[in-house]
């Protein structure tokens, strides 16, 4: 920002072209940045990562599922879950887990398409919900 020294003036997309989810996640990445900066001021290189790591294993309200699993199709074994001997990591089998990752990857195709299809349905319903408060709105007579 011109004339500014004590904001800082991220900008992560300006596409117009562009459906608005890219626009969504970078208000939800933003926003994760903020909170941390307010707490570690001037160590946002340090903080982005973090920041990225939690949004990409959090599922997404309108998917259900994280965006690594959607990229990799599989879950991620997080760092505690390592640290801390998880019943996850200590049942860990490489073989069954090689065999599940093929499983997983064979049904990839068919989880992003669900994906695409529970968001394409919610951006619908929103849509709706919006064109129908813009009737109500538009047919109710004026009160003068």
């Amino acid at each position: 920002m011109l004339g500014s020294r004590n904001k800082t003036d991220i900008r992560l997309s300006g596409a117009p072209q562009t459906n608005g989810e890219v626009e969504s996640a970078n208000r939800v990445l933003l926003r994760g940045l903020k909170r941390r900066l307010e707490k570690a001021k001037g160590t946002w290189v340090e903080e982005v990562p973090r920041v990225l790591w939690a949004y990409h294993t959090t599922p997404q309200s309108t998917t259900r599922e994280t965006p690594f699993s959607l990229v990799y199709g599989t879950n991620i074994m997080i760092p505690v879950e390592i640290q801390e001997s998880s019943p996850r990591f200590q049942n860990f089998v490489a073989e069954e887990s090689n065999e599940g990752r093929k499983v997983n990857l064979n049904l990839l195709d068919e989880v992003r398409e669900l994906a695409r299809i529970k968001s394409e349905a919610l951006k619908r319903r929103f849509e709706l919900k919006q064109r129908t408060k813009a009737d109500l709105g538009s047919s109710r007579s004026p009160t003068w």
